[in-house]
């Protein structure tokens, strides 16, 4: 019987939080060093907001070049599998809530993003754009106070070497979280009853055609 793609889906979520808290081991502290790989400067919490807004023109001008080296891949690269670690984005708070379990992932992947627009600024075919953008955010920075606004994680440092997952099981423990994990427990529930405990209804829904 095949299953509805929606429900693969959320089956997937939920599988990957359920083996990521599994695996979940305690990150290294801010006074530590980070391992071994390219190093990324920390980002503070208020340039992570700004940073935040221009990772889709980053993005964009990365995906455009076409003559790369692998310092510019690593950091590409790191970047989108920290950004996937941190569940793209989606988790409420992640940004702006120091409290959220996804707010140091969110640093890393920010943090990865500036290092590869500033990598960019060095590359010849990039680097008038690189350094408009680099201009743009600086001003946004100035104008929003964004280097006085600090959190807890605003002096760590990353590296291409280590991926920073979320804290999983502070998740039970943060209210917005909790209650989009309690959304995707009871979606998941709810489709396995249509499923396994209705399967001819859904079928007979499934193969009715559109109005």
């Amino acid at each position: 019987m095949q299953r509805p793609p929606r429900f693969r889906a959320l089956a997937a979520v939920f599988l990957f939080l359920a083996l990521s808290a599994t695996q979940a081991v305690a990150h290294s502290s801010s006074s530590a060093p980070p391992p071994p790989g390219i190093q990324i400067p920390s980002l503070t919490h208020g340039q992570m907001a700004v940073i935040s807004g221009y990772r889709g023109a980053i993005l964009d001008l990365a995906q455009r070049q076409t003559q790369t080296d692998p310092t510019f891949r690593r950091l590409y690269n790191h970047g989108n599998l920290q950004y996937t670690y941190c569940l793209w984005g989606l988790m409420p708070g992640s940004l702006m809530d120091e409290e959220s379990p996804f707010n140091e992932c969110s640093h890393a992947y920010l943090a990865t993003t500036k290092a590869l627009l500033a990598y960019m600024a060095t590359m010849p075919a990039a680097r008038n754009e690189a350094n408009e953008l680099i201009s743009s955010i600086d001003a946004d920075m100035v104008r929003s106070g964004a280097s006085w606004i600090l959190c807890q994680f605003s002096g760590e440092a990353f590296s291409t070497g280590e991926v920073v997952e979320p804290r999983w099981r502070d998740m039970f423990l943060h209210l917005p979280s909790l209650v989009v994990l309690v959304i995707v427990a009871a979606a998941l529930l709810l489709a396995g009853r249509l499923i396994f405990i209705h399967p001819r209804g859904v079928a007979s829904a499934l193969r009715q055609p559109a109005l």
